[in-house]
């Protein structure tokens, strides 16, 4: 994999100023879901030293497009054995673009009437769960507008981190306040940063999170991937590559954990949820 897709220090190419290649492809094939296969890294850096890495696929949607022309071979709100339910973001209802549209309206974000792309895991076998999810969206140049941070936690909670007037390759900032970890407090705070290139027609992309304590850096993760047409053979691709997802997400997730207790990482208990859904 590319380098700069890596996990470590952060050593991503920052856009250049005045628009990108990276900027530049946002708009590129907006007509056409996408599927990225990839993988997915995780480090943790004190008080003990956890790290994994491990394959993994996802779908990236344009959501516009998909409303005006159709949804093509992704199996969107019907029962497959890959497929995409709105119900699965937001508040849970029928049309997750509209609920997106609608949050950003709240918080005073009302020039997204471009391509809105959603990097999401799917449901496998009608099973799913999303650690996270990003809504990039766009503005009617195609420049982009905002960033949407879609978190869930293993206590069925969810928490959205609103990123405004982002840059692709730029470090983005968030006050953390949405407890993801019983081995993480609530102190410090997220540095984001998102890629996507398209190099000699192979196009990629990258999302980042570390996060920080009060005392530095304390996680480095991130998933990166490369995109394809999401068709009937790219989902068969996917299925037979990676039969059981959802259930190795979840089984990962309390695997690492054990790891983490074995090492006599400290338990937090789980804080309130906040009050407001959205932090910006």
């Amino acid at each position: 994999m590319n380098a700069e897709f890596s996990a470590g220090p952060p050593q991503e190419k920052s856009a250049p100023a005045g628009g990108s290649e990276a900027h530049a492809v946002a708009s590129v094939g907006a007509s056409l879901p996408l599927i990225g296969f990839g993988e997915v890294r995780h480090t943790r850096l004190k008080p003990a030293v956890n790290a994994f890495n491990y394959p993994t696929y996802f779908l990236m949607l344009p959501l516009r497009s998909l409303h005006q022309n159709g949804n093509g071979a992704l199996a969107r709100n019907r029962r497959a054995a890959l497929s995409f339910f709105d119900r699965d973001h937001g508040e849970g209802g029928d049309d997750c673009l509209a609920w997106v549209d609608a949050l950003l309206a709240r918080e005073g974000i009302t020039d997204v009437a471009g391509e809105v792309w959603l990097h999401t895991y799917p449901r496998v076998f009608g099973h799913t769960f999303k650690p996270v999810s990003f809504w990039y969206c766009h503005n009617a140049a195609g420049a982009l507008r905002a960033i949407v941070v879609e978190v869930n936690n293993t206590f069925g909670e969810r928490h959205c981190y609103l990123l405004d007037h982002p840059r692709y390759g730029q470090e983005l900032q968030a006050v953390k306040v949405f407890h993801v970890s019983p081995f993480c407090t609530l102190d410090g705070f997220y540095r984001f940063r998102f890629m996507r290139v398209n190099n000699e027609g192979i196009e990629k992309t990258l999302a980042r999170i570390d996060y920080d304590d009060a005392s530095g850096p304390l996680l480095q993760t991130s998933v990166a991937g490369t995109l394809q047409a999401l068709s009937a053979a790219t989902l068969r691709k996917a299925l037979w590559r990676y039969p059981a997802m959802t259930l190795g997400v979840v089984a990962r997730i309390h695997w690492q954990a054990f790891k983490l207790w074995r090492k006599r990482v400290p338990f937090v208990s789980k804080p309130q949820t906040p009050e407001v859904f959205v932090t910006r």
